[in-house]
């Protein structure tokens, strides 16, 4: 897949209480899919066009940064319309997935539940995604 509209109608297909940051899951509803999924959608994102994942210690939030310099953000709207979340630094995909911060998120099974329904949402898209 190498159409980033596509991955976010597939990925918001994907997303679920199962898949949010754990101590927002009791806050997490379909209305706002995108609430707590910053981190492990972001290593999704980085799977499917490479680049760089940024991150904003004000929002305690994840995004990407594509090769060729687009940022893309498919978590943002949980913020809401005027939020900015702002570039701190740039974090490595083992730092989201072995830190001790990982580990307490259990950002590693949440990224493979995640990516376990995308690519069967992909797969069962037939061509259509």
């Amino acid at each position: 897949m190498r159409n980033i509209i596509l991955l976010k109608q597939a990925i918001r297909k994907a997303w679920s209480k199962e898949t949010c940051y754990p101590p927002d899951r009791d806050k997490w509803t379909p209305e706002n899919p995108a609430f707590g999924q910053c981190a492990v959608t972001a290593l999704v994102v980085q799977d499917f066009f490479a680049g760089e994942i940024l991150y904003c210690r004000h929002f305690h939030h994840y995004w990407n940064r594509l090769p060729d310099g687009t940022e893309v953000d498919l978590t943002k709207e949980q913020f809401g319309e005027n939020a900015n979340p702002c570039l701190d630094e740039i974090v490595s995909r083992e730092y989201i997935l072995e830190s001790e911060r990982a580990r307490e998120a259990e950002t590693a099974k949440r990224y493979l539940i995640l990516k376990h329904r995308l690519n069967t949402i992909i797969k069962n898209s037939k061509g259509v995604l």
